[in-house]
C-alpha cells in the first residue's frame, strides 16, 4: 500500500497524522519536505489533487508570510507558489497521499477520510484527545 506524507517532525499535527497512518499497519513514504521540497510541478500537482485553492495550501503562523506580502490578494498562484518553494515552511502541512485521495490534514484525524484500511487499535492524540476507540473506530 503506497502512502506518502509531507512531514514536518516538529509539528504535533504532522506526527499525529503518521501515527493514524501507522495505525493502519501501513508504514508510509516520510518526505520531509522542509529538507526536500517538492518541486514546483510537483506541489502543483498536488494542490490539483487536493482541489483546494493555493492560498489555502500557505501557513500563516510561525512563517515569513506577512514580511514577504503574502496578504497581498492580488498575488498571482504562481507567484504563491513560487515563494511556497523559496521558503517551505510556508507549506502547510501535513498533506498525505494515498491511493483514495490527497488531502491537507488539518486536523490530524482528517487523514482517516483517505485511509485505505481501518484503525487496528485505540489512539489518542499527543494532546490527550481520543480519536479512536478500544474497536478501532472514530470517536
Amino acid at each position: 500500500m503506497n502512502i506518502t506524507i509531507y512531514h514536518n517532525p516538529q509539528c504535533g499535527t504532522s506526527r499525529n497524522t503518521l501515527a493514524l497512518i501507522r495505525n493502519t499497519g501501513i508504514e508510509p513514504d516520510i518526505i520531509e519536505y522542509l529538507k526536500t521540497p517538492p518541486s514546483k510541478e510537483k506541489l502543483q500537482a498536488l494542490i490539483t489533487a487536493m482541489a483546494i485553492p493555493v492560498r489555502d495550501l500557505i501557513r500563516q503562523k510561525g512563517t515569513p508570510y506577512l514580511e514577504l506580502g503574502l496578504d497581498n490578494d492580488a498575488l498571482s498562484d504562481d507567484a504563491l507558489i513560487t515563494a511556497m518553494l523559496a521558503h517551505p515552511l510556508l507549506i502547510n502541512r501535513p498533506i498525505v497521499v494515498t491511493p483514495l485521495g490527497v488531502k491537507l490534514c488539518r486536523p490530524s484525524e482528517a487523514v482517516l477520510d483517505i485511509l485505505p484500511l481501518p484503525q487496528l487499535k485505540e489512539f489518542t492524540k499527543e494532546d490527550g484527545e481520543k480519536v479512536i476507540d478500544a474497536e478501532g473506530r472514530r470517536v
